[in-house]
């Protein structure tokens, strides 16, 4: 096939799997990779494995500060316009290069991106990571984005232009979504949000986990337990922490969170409300592959408790380094993690946390069976070559979908 891959992504789990399955198509086929300046090109590096790799000149616009800060909206908006007057000239681009199919990622402006509704002749395969989660579900609350007086209160209330640009962000994320040909996802859980959210049929592509390079090491364990992820309310960071104050002081492990993505302001209310309930934090940025490896190794236990988290790559990375995860029981996490046989799954509940936490710190046995078995259990099931073969045979469908004649039976295609 001649691929043609879109994407704009920051640093994170969704360019590391897009890295990986690049890897795996770039041999089999020919992949051409567009993508714009703003997203991250030295963190999981596609150039290596792709034929070709054009960056086109896109910069969010600079945002005002205070008190000129309610205009910022405005700003947001004009970057939607030119990502669609851009996605239009791209779309041209593609058209013209005689391309089977475009496999596009989400964009971290637009979400859905434009060049989805853009595209006419070359059919569109658009991995769904999540859905535009900020505007369709209710957000943590964090001390930090509340008003601190009352006129300030009254002009978000009366302020027009917060609502008017998530009305457009939400119509054309919902446009674009229902423009694709075929939409994939990463496990049944996003699955079920998208057919609710945007009233389209997706399919399970799951994702892998690298298991030469995510693999037990033989390192000696610490009094420290590893969480993972972008330093933002939704990873659930505070409920971890409020979680370890319930044990005991003298029992109580150290916590690493190891991010790429650091939220100035979550960072400080995290150091602060660890301090207050005397838990000893430590933030790790800026974090290599190899650095990672080495910390699901060091920790005794991985814990995680992200808020419906659409899959949790941190947990099957985590086992397949052999070590035992302990994670709340919501989305994706249910798919992943083996409950009481690669680590423990519990409601979002403190307490239950805690005593989760407890009785496998206090039973280094057992911790060291579970790990065996999610070793063996990621070995065995979450390889890259089934993601990537699975992967292969949606863009076969997608293609196909176009050369059938309209109403002729498609054939189902399994995800696992």
């Amino acid at each position: 096939m001649r691929i043609a891959i879109y994407h704009n992504l920051p640093s994170g789990g969704a360019k590391r799997a897009l890295q990986e399955l690049v890897k795996g198509l770039g041999p089999r086929h020919h992949v051409d990779v567009f993508t714009l300046s703003s997203a991250d090109h030295g963190f999981a590096d596609l150039r290596p494995y792709v034929n070709g790799h054009q960056v086109m000149d896109f910069q969010p616009l600079p945002l005002f500060r205070s008190p000129w800060g309610r205009l910022n909206q405005l700003m947001r908006m004009a970057d939607l316009l030119r990502l669609q007057q851009l996605t239009r000239r791209l779309a041209q681009t593609l058209e013209q290069g005689d391309y089977d199919v475009a496999f596009v990622q989400p964009c971290q402006f637009e979400v859905s991106p434009s060049l989805l509704s853009r595209l006419q002749t070359v059919p569109t395969v658009y991995f769904c990571q999540e859905p535009l989660r900020r505007v369709y579900e209710p957000m943590p609350a964090r001390p930090y984005n509340q008003p601190r007086n009352s006129w300030r209160r009254r002009l978000d209330r009366l302020d027009p232009l917060p609502g008017l640009y998530h009305l457009l962000l939400k119509q054309a994320d919902r446009h674009n979504v229902r423009q694709a040909d075929r939409v994939l996802v990463n496990s049944h859980f996003v699955r079920r949000a998208v057919d609710r959210i945007y009233g389209v049929e997706a399919h399970v592509s799951y994702l892998g986990v690298d298991v030469r390079q995510f693999r037990p090491l033989g390192l000696a364990r610490e009094k420290m337990v590893l969480s993972v992820g972008s330093l933002t309310p939704l990873k659930g960071f505070d409920f971890l922490i409020r979680s370890l104050a319930r044990l005991p002081a003298a029992d109580r492990p150290r916590l690493a969170i190891a991010s790429n993505f650091q939220n100035p302001p979550e960072r400080d209310y995290l150091h602060q409300l660890a301090a207050e309930l005397d838990v000893e934090l430590a933030l790790l940025g800026n974090v290599s592959d190899q650095r990672l490896v080495e910390l699901y190794n060091q920790a005794q236990v991985t814990v995680y408790a992200p808020v419906r988290e659409p899959f949790g790559l941190v947990a099957l990375e985590s086992m397949a380094c052999g070590t035992p995860v302990i994670a709340v029981r919501e989305g994706g996490t249910q798919e992943t993690v083996l409950h009481d046989q690669t680590g423990l799954l519990v409601r979002r509940d403190e307490r239950e946390f805690a005593e989760a936490l407890a009785r496998l710190l206090s039973n280094p046995a057992q911790a060291r069976e579970y790990g065996q078995a999610g070793r063996e259990h990621v070995v065995r099931h979450w390889s890259w070559s089934r993601a990537v073969s699975t992967l292969e045979g949606h863009l076969e469908m997608a293609i196909q979908s176009r050369l059938q004649p309209l109403g002729a039976p498609q054939p189902l295609h399994e995800s696992r």
